[in-house]
């Protein structure tokens, strides 16, 4: 046991023997999720995840086909748009025809205007139709707008059968003067829209049904563009137009 003198002599920082435990260090705190150091890990709801699944692999919803799914989209747009935006893609949503669709993000169009007129979309790839299936696409919305006008917009069931527009199709393409090689054009005309989702299959009354995605994808914007197509293959001048209207 140190005496009096020993305390006296003793350093101010050292500890008196025996006096008290040596003093343990505390150890060193490594960060984990419980401390909060870590992001909590987001997670989408199943039926937004299906939804936008759905909307990625098929680009489009519809009412009569999808009614779960396509209750969701309506429902719960901002939130799927979310997910969608990382893509440059969002949601549009016709529920007067119970559409809810995909379209390309107009910010990726701003961020590009210096080259507009190359296609850059990572997962969207454009599709260009031909003369004939353009021509086919201006036929069948003609139908499917006279459809509206009678069963109301929004209508569904816009049927046809092809013997009605196999005489149509041949105004504009002619005769092939075999009835057998103009109904396997036309088929095989309907069967690359049909991969669109612009018409159904032919049934066995070989008639189709014509998708609502068709007042979209065939608007005024695009006919107009089609018709100066034709225009132009036909000779006509641009100046021609402006007479013409």
């Amino acid at each position: 046991m140190p005496d009096y003198f020993d305390r006296l002599t003793r350093p101010a920082d050292e500890p008196e023997s025996g006096d008290s435990a040596p003093t343990e260090t505390a150890p060193a705190q490594h960060p984990t999720a419980e401390t909060g150091s870590a992001e909590t890990e987001q997670y989408t709801a199943n039926h937004l995840k299906a939804t936008a699944q759905e909307l990625l692999k098929y680009g489009l919803l519809e009412a009569d086909r999808k009614p779960n799914l396509y209750q969701i989209a309506i429902t719960q747009t901002s939130a799927i748009n979310r997910t969608l935006e990382p893509f440059d893609l969002r949601l549009k949503v016709d529920d007067v025809r119970g559409l809810a669709f995909l379209v390309v993000s107009e910010q990726l169009f701003r961020d590009g205007e210096d080259n507009a007129d190359e296609w850059s979309h990572p997962l969207v790839r454009r599709q260009r139709l031909t003369m004939e299936q353009s021509l086919l696409v201006a036929i069948l919305r003609q139908h499917f707008i006279a459809h509206e006008q009678e069963a109301g917009l929004g209508a569904g069931d816009a049927t046809l059968e092809l013997e009605e527009l196999l005489p149509q199709l041949q105004l504009y393409l002619g005769d092939t003067g075999s009835d057998a090689r103009d109904q396997k054009r036309l088929r095989s005309l309907l069967d690359a829209l049909r991969n669109h989702g612009i018409v159904s299959d032919i049934d066995t009354n070989d008639q189709i049904t014509i998708r609502p995605i068709i007042a979209h994808l065939a608007n005024p914007e695009n006919l107009q563009n089609l018709l100066h197509h034709f225009r132009k293959v036909a000779g006509q001048s641009d100046t021609m137009d402006g007479d013409d209207v």
